[in-house]
């Protein structure tokens, strides 16, 4: 059984969502307000949040923030009507399982949580457009969150609280090959980072927990992903 964090000003929307997650034999709390989604955290574990994103007070995107401090390895999915709302971006950098329209394909939505997985935030750098659309496609299908960058100065915008991996291309705008990931393993010290890359340069992947030569085989690295997200510290959660 799951345990969901549903956060939305409109109650009886979140009830009816609660309502069906709970006829699939999951756990559903439903909150109003940011502030109250914080303090059932911290005294509930949570496997996954579904909050909306324009709300008074707190908003959603402040409440991913938020909750991740007290939560770090928590899944975040946004419900949204307004999907090019500025607040969305800043959601976007904290890493998100999803974000769903207004109104929710219940489907979609079910399927989604029931593979959510806790602590599996990848960070994703890659400067080509469909390339990294397709990688965080296939990552969320697999239950891992996801935040892009495709620049040096997007990573250096990246704000989740702790991510569990990174795949980082090593030549992207912004700087010399192996800049972005020399940035994340700055702030990051003991995050594993996947190199992919079609310029594999040795002095700049000789740390790397794995590199990835373009083109390269998507299922193979999932896999891989898979065993590091298994063989993470037993203290993760």
């Amino acid at each position: 059984m799951r345990q969901y964090l549903l956060l939305d000003d409109n109650r009886a929307f979140a009830e009816n969502l609660a309502e069906i997650l709970r006829d699939a034999g999951d756990e559903a709390t439903v909150v109003t307000s940011g502030d109250e989604a914080v303090r059932v955290a911290r005294t509930t574990r949570f496997d996954a949040l579904l909050t909306d994103m324009r709300m008074p007070g707190m908003s959603g995107a402040d409440a991913v923030h938020e909750l991740r401090r007290v939560d770090p390895g928590l899944a975040a999915v946004v419900i949204t009507a307004y999907p090019k709302q500025d607040d969305l971006e800043t959601a976007r950098r904290e890493g998100l399982l999803a974000v769903l329209p207004k109104p929710v394909p219940i489907p979609t939505l079910v399927e989604l949580l029931s593979g959510a997985r806790r602590d599996g935030l990848v960070v994703l750098v890659e400067d080509d457009p469909a390339l990294s659309d397709n990688l965080a496609e296939l990552l969320r299908g697999r239950g891992f969150s996801c935040v892009t960058a495709a620049s040096v100065l997007d990573t250096d915008r990246i704000l989740c609280a702790q991510p569990f991996a990174a795949l980082v291309d090593l030549r992207v705008p912004g700087g010399p090959d192996g800049e972005a990931l020399r940035r994340l393993r700055a702030r990051y010290p003991r995050l594993p980072a996947f190199v992919i890359t079609a310029y594999p340069d040795a002095s700049l992947v000789q740390d790397a927990a794995g590199v990835f030569s373009k083109p390269f085989d998507a299922g193979t690295l999932l896999e891989v992903l898979e065993t590091a997200h298994a063989a993470r510290p037993a203290h993760a959660s």
